[in-house]
């Protein structure tokens, strides 16, 4: 097992321990965002296979999280509120790069994709799912790039849908 499957491996069990309600989805964000921060893989500057780019999805969407919830941070200066949410964004950006990749890699075949019924209102009519279910494999995406390039080969479902992992992306952490 190579330390990619290592970092997936201990990714589900974190994830089932989360479904058990043995752990918290902020305790699940952060146990995660220490297993791509303190791991001894990655990022991958050159995403050769798909499970390099599902990795850099994972790595990107940990960092972007936690930037995300740092900036939110009572009585915090208001520039370094912004300096957070500006590498939130980054990070995603850098998240929606490596789901771009692994998408034309698998050449969208085996991929669905829909908007997700999401309590958030900003998230609303934005935030969608894109599912590869023979993988297993299950992103989320707000970047009209990659909406654009899933309704070109035809894979995205014009109707919103609840999310597979509903009750995760609902629970406000």
């Amino acid at each position: 097992m190579n330390a990619i499957q290592k970092y997936f491996k201990y990714r589900q069990s974190l994830i089932d321990q989360y479904a058990k309600g043995d752990m918290t989805k902020r305790e699940y964000l952060q146990r995660n965002y220490e297993a791509v921060i303190y791991g001894d893989i990655g990022p991958f500057h050159n995403m050769d296979t798909v499970e390099k780019a599902l990795f850099n999805y994972q790595y990107y969407n940990a960092l972007a999280k936690e930037m995300k919830t740092v900036s939110t941070t009572r009585d915090m200066d208001y520039e370094l509120k912004r300096d957070y949410i500006e590498k939130s964004n980054y990070y995603y950006s850098k998240k929606d790069k490596a789901t771009l990749t692994a998408l034309r890699m698998l050449d969208f075949q085996g991929v669905e994709a829909y908007f997700i019924k999401i309590r958030s209102k900003y998230l609303k009519g934005k935030l969608f799912e894109i599912v590869i279910p023979e993988e297993g494999i299950i992103l989320h995406s707000t970047s009209t790039l990659i909406l654009k390039c899933l309704r070109e080969e035809g894979v995205f479902h014009e109707e919103s849908r609840k999310s597979i992992i509903d009750d995760y992306v609902n629970r406000r952490y």
